[in-house]
């Protein structure tokens, strides 16, 4: 099944926490402290598979998380780092941050790679909190948290040419006599609901072809799917435009489907294009022939005659194609532009109360903090406090009318108020 959209959470490994211990030796009374830092915590990471042409795993899995940071250990032993989490994905794949739609990367090349989470760091052990004013330092970190979000995975197929054109110009029967590729085929519109790739042999190498499903009025608004169709063409570098020679009017369907191109992205419409007049293997369509030659070269369009059923004039129309493609920029990639919005400062807190009434402190540095503190140490616990007071939190909890015995909330921690 074909699947070219997808929605995941991903989620890095926590770092693991520092330890708080000492050396412990036969003649050695008085060993320093040598608690070790914890490991890092794993990376996810998205990477590029030559072998994959969908998204269709993600309806399996959607949820991917790597593995968190070890403990430090004694004799300032560092914890393992955790293992990184490698999500696989296809060749052209855009990815968005579902919060804010934001383009995080355009994974296109295989082997590619892109770090969408990174592991929290390790937390420090007691031995880095040694100074000479504290040379038994009873007080160490935990481990640095996670990163979590959610993306969007859009794929657009990677192809030298797509085959465009309305419903039932023979788009797939084309693409099947050009490749070894088995799209579906019938003889009514809208047969094809989703692209297909094959691989044409040339002089002197191979041309990937894509069957975009037929374009009707309003595609570009999403009529028919169309903007979901549309998307797959921008990847590719030229255009055949297919046309059904035994349509009523073969000169409004050209229009029709280049204005199509246009409403959705002018640089569609700008791509080179190899114009193919097909069905010739019927009678009435060799006759309108001349007429429709005369027709289109009088928009200074030269069209070619085939039959993708009867198989004829595709080697002067691949010839044609790859004339195109080497006056064709190369594949266009989607850049992570950097947009500069104002980044609320990681000190910045509120404090408010909650609906029991008890005080509620917010802010990411002090959360995070929060989450990092050892609170069964009292000197632990005396730092944070230090650093309460450093960002001005106690004097603003203060100011707001706490009390003694009021419960203030940072994160998922109660505490107790006491002067």
């Amino acid at each position: 099944m074909f699947l070219d959209e997808a929605r995941i959470f991903v989620a890095s490994g926590r770092g693991g926490d520092g330890v708080i211990h000492f050396r412990r030796e036969k003649y050695v009374p008085r060993g320093g402290p040598d608690g070790g830092d914890g490991g890092r915590g794993g990376d996810v990471i998205l990477e590029v598979s030559p072998t994959l042409n969908t998204l269709y795993s993600f309806r399996q899995q959607s949820r991917f998380r790597a593995a968190d940071g070890r403990r430090g250990g004694s004799s300032n032993k560092t914890g393992r780092a955790g293992a990184d989490t490698a999500v696989r994905v296809a060749p052209g794949t855009v990815v968005r941050d579902a919060a804010t739609g934001d383009i995080v990367g355009d994974l296109v090349a295989p082997g590619q790679s892109l770090v969408v989470c990174r592991g929290g760091r390790g937390g420090r052990g007691n031995a880095r909190f040694a100074t000479s004013r504290n040379q038994v330092p009873r007080m160490a970190e935990k481990g640095e948290p996670s990163e979590e979000r959610w993306l969007l995975l859009e794929l657009r197929l990677i192809a030298d040419t797509g085959i465009v054109g309305v419903p039932n110009a023979g788009k797939s029967t084309l693409l099947a006599a050009l490749t070894n590729a088995r799209p579906k085929i019938a003889d009514y519109p809208f047969t094809t609901t989703e692209p297909n790739l094959g691989v044409a042999s040339l002089e002197g190498g191979q041309l990937i072809l894509a069957d975009i499903p037929g374009l009707i009025e309003g595609a570009h608004k999403g009529v028919g799917l169309g903007t979901d169709f549309l998307r797959h063409i921008r990847r590719t570098r030229a255009l055949i435009h297919l046309i059904d020679g035994s349509a009523a009017d073969p000169i409004v369907d050209f229009s029709q489907i280049n204005a199509e191109l246009a409403l959705f992205d002018p640089a569609l419409g700008d791509k080179p294009q190899v114009v193919a007049i097909n069905k010739m293997d019927l009678p009435q369509v060799r006759e309108r022939w001349p007429q429709l030659e005369a027709d289109f070269g009088a928009r200074g369009v030269h069209p070619l005659p085939i039959s993708a059923l009867a198989r004829a004039g595709l080697k002067e129309l691949l010839s044609a194609v790859r004339d195109a493609l080497q006056q064709a920029p190369p594949i266009a990639v989607e850049e992570a532009v950097p947009l500069y919005r104002p980044e609320p400062d990681p000190s910045e807190y509120t404090v408010a109360r909650d609906p029991d009434g008890a005080w509620r402190v917010r802010g990411k540095a002090v959360e995070r903090a929060a989450k990092m503190t050892y609170w069964e140490h009292d000197e632990a616990v005396r730092r944070f406090q230090g650093l309460l007071e450093h960002l001005g939190v106690e004097e603003a909890l203060r100011a707001a009318g706490v009390r003694v015995g009021d419960t203030v909330r940072i994160g998922e921690y109660e505490l107790e108020w006491q002067d």
